[in-house]
């Protein structure tokens, strides 16, 4: 039972679950800082993201395994159904009940939040059943990363915000960009690592078709960027200077970009602990992020 209950969580890749939770908690954080907490809109949003997330993950690892993607020179953490540990037929029915509970948990925030929300639950949903599935899927046609930035980033805070106070300010889209960059760099080291093999198996990510040395580049431009958001929020006086708190996690993430660099394609396996280095980058900035937008009003009377 415990081996099971341990291949299951393998399954829900753990470590990607931060990209899910980062946004949301931004999203929630904003909320409280700008008075407009609503505690069970906030908890089902987070529910709802983990519920789409682990659905995603499940889907992607049979829909490559029946595309012929995981190969047995795969340099990535194992796959539960190419390693026969799980079946195809019980990982998509894993799948269908994962994305039902997702839809069952937002029954609330879209009878609350309305049409936008049934929009973006739904829309989450087919994200992630095209990511990899599907003839055209997102990920072998190489346009996976815009849609990571759009849902994982400015729909996620935004839409978080939104379920709480039933309002989406501009500002809010704009701190969305900051985790949305983030979570595309996780995107990134995945596909650097596996670059050879995708383009082998047919999968056209943005690193094979516009190569290494251009993911590395726009890894660091993320992390730049998304730092540069809460300064500019300061700046233009639509957050608190908590929010500079954040700039706390760029030596972290130059460190990790360093790292990634130095390691050689032939040795790309390597790359995975950065997988995981790359996610706390993101937690650790919307963390800091969010405390310093929700907590200042706190210090200041």
């Amino acid at each position: 039972m415990a081996d099971q209950i341990a291949i299951w969580v393998e399954a829900a890749r753990p470590k990607t679950l931060w990209a899910a939770v980062s946004p949301v908690l931004l999203g929630i954080a904003i909320a409280a800082g700008e008075g407009w907490f609503h505690a069970p809109s906030a908890l089902l949003a987070l529910t709802g993201a983990l519920l789409i997330q682990v659905a995603t993950n499940f889907h992607n690892d049979v829909a490559d395994f029946e595309k012929g993607a995981d190969r047995d020179d795969r340099r990535g953490p194992r796959r539960l159904v190419s390693e026969g540990l799980i079946s195809a037929r019980t990982m998509r029915r894993a799948t269908i009940l994962t994305f039902g509970m997702a839809i069952l948990s937002g029954v609330y925030l879209m009878i609350r939040g309305g049409t936008p929300i049934v929009i973006i639950g739904f829309a989450s949903i087919l994200f992630g059943l095209a990511y990899t599935g599907g003839r055209y899927s997102l990920a072998y046609l190489g346009i996976a990363d815009i849609f990571v930035f759009s849902f994982f980033g400015p729909i996620a805070v935004a839409g978080t915000v939104f379920v709480q106070g039933l309002l989406w300010p501009e500002f809010v889209w704009i701190a969305g960009a900051a985790p949305g960059m983030l979570c595309v760099n996780i995107l990134l080291v995945n596909n650097i690592r596996d670059r050879g093999e995708d383009a082998v198996s047919g999968k056209q990510t943005l690193i094979v078709r516009a190569g290494r040395q251009f993911g590395l580049g726009l890894y660091l431009i993320n992390i730049l960027v998304a730092s540069a958001v809460p300064v500019l929020l300061w700046l233009g006086a639509e957050a608190p200077p908590g929010v500079l708190l954040s700039l706390l996690a760029v030596p972290m993430g130059l460190r990790t970009w360093r790292h990634i660099r130095s390691i050689p394609e032939s040795e790309s396996a390597k790359l995975n602990p950065q997988l995981g280095a790359t996610a706390r980058i993101l937690l650790l900035h919307s963390v800091l992020f969010g405390l310093g937008w929700a907590l200042w009003p706190v210090f200041v009377g």
